[in-house]
């Protein structure tokens, strides 16, 4: 499926094809709501962490589908750069503002492609004392294997870089209501 165009007027490059829509989207949001509560109920008094910038529409949207109590904050980490590919090295820009301690922690992530950002962030949060970490990935490319595997899935992604639905390429594309590829 063509998106029509997508550009921007400085010039960025157009999306090649648009990979997952927005109603495939928001139902697999709400399937993964459920996976969540299968697990989860109100007395494990649920962290929601967001990594930033990439999963805040996800987290969002997640959120508003669980039908348990939930709190939520954000992690932001760095490791593109403006470029396609990992630098391979992970900066954390902004730590939770809420303790993570004997809490339970669900790690919500846009992508996991060479899973860096993943195991680094997981090992954190559990050395800050969460007393479980899992992870919930709204796209998983499946072309390495990172020690902490994500428990949540919400889809299987292509190997090509991936913009929309809060993915971005040197902070252009986030707002688009769909994924797409570059």
């Amino acid at each position: 499926m063509n998106p029509g165009g997508v550009g921007f007027a400085n010039g960025g490059s157009l999306v090649k094809e648009v990979v997952y829509d927005r109603e495939t989207i928001l139902t697999r949001v709400g399937e993964l709501a459920r996976e969540i509560e299968g697990v989860y109920s109100a007395e494990d008094r649920l962290l929601l962490v967001g990594v930033l910038k990439g999963a805040f529409i996800f987290l969002s949207d997640l959120a508003r589908a669980l039908r348990i109590p939930a709190q939520i904050d954000f992690i932001s980490v760095s490791s593109y750069g403006d470029g396609q590919v990992s630098s391979g090295r992970v900066r954390i820009e902004q730590h939770p503002r809420m303790p993570v301690e004997g809490r339970n922690v669900l790690l919500v992530e846009d992508i996991v492609d060479s899973g860096i950002t993943l195991d680094q962030v997981v090992s954190l949060l559990l050395e800050w004392g969460a007393a479980t970490v899992e992870t919930c990935a709204l796209l998983h490319k499946r072309i390495a294997s990172p020690d902490h595997e994500p428990r949540f899935v919400g889809f299987d992604a292509p190997n090509v870089f991936l913009v929309g639905y809060g993915l971005d390429h040197a902070e252009d594309f986030r707002h688009l209501p769909y994924i797409a590829s570059l």
